[in-house]
């Protein structure tokens, strides 16, 4: 059975899932449109040590009340007999409870996951021999292809518009993906 290594901020939950905050907390009317970076800096005029803090803080809030991305519940929890679903995120180790809890409410099925505390999931798409890789932060997604050889389907958002080297594939939809990989699967089924 072949291994998926699936993001889950920005790719499982809807991208634009901090944005109410960043705007409550900052009174500003930020729209996923006007992120164009992944660094959310750029949108508040505070030090990154200030915006760390609060993100920090407010880190709980956030991922406990993070919407899924349109399309990921049905096309995880067919996955979910197809392939072994590994969740991989930069979340820091604290947060795996309240990930899991977030998992169960939004009945999303899984095998393992993985928080690494950081953005590098190189060395653990490696640990875990993961087969693919789904994605939304875009160096990411070219250094995991670049590193492990292997496929990576980066969700398209307004904040990763760089160009990208073959093996990296942009999709729109969780459907899309779902798409992709089903005839990735026939192309390689003579090789597995």
């Amino acid at each position: 059975m072949k291994r998926l290594g699936i993001d889950i901020d920005g790719t499982v939950t809807c991208p634009s899932s901090i944005l109410p905050y960043i705007n409550k907390q900052f009174n500003l009317n930020v729209t996923l449109s006007d992120v164009k970076e992944y660094d959310l800096l750029h949108l508040v005029d505070i030090s990154r040590d200030e915006f760390a803090k609060w993100f920090h803080g407010a880190e709980p809030e956030i991922y406990s009340g993070s919407p899924l991305a349109e399309g990921a519940k049905e096309v995880l929890n067919e996955w979910m007999e197809m392939y072994e679903l590994y969740f991989i995120s930069a979340r820091a180790s604290h947060l795996l409870e309240l990930t899991k809890e977030w998992f169960t409410k939004n009945e999303l099925a899984f095998h393992h996951i993985e928080l690494i505390g950081t953005h590098n999931k190189i060395a653990t798409a490696k640990k875990y021999n993961v087969d693919l890789f789904l994605e939304d932060k875009h160096d990411n997604a070219v250094a995991i292809h670049e590193e492990c050889g292997i496929p990576v389907l980066l969700f398209d958002t307004p904040y990763n518009r760089d160009p990208i080297p073959d093996g990296v594939i942009r999709v729109a939809t969780w459907q899309e993906a779902n798409e992709w990989i089903k005839k990735w699967e026939v192309k390689n089924s003579l090789s597995f």
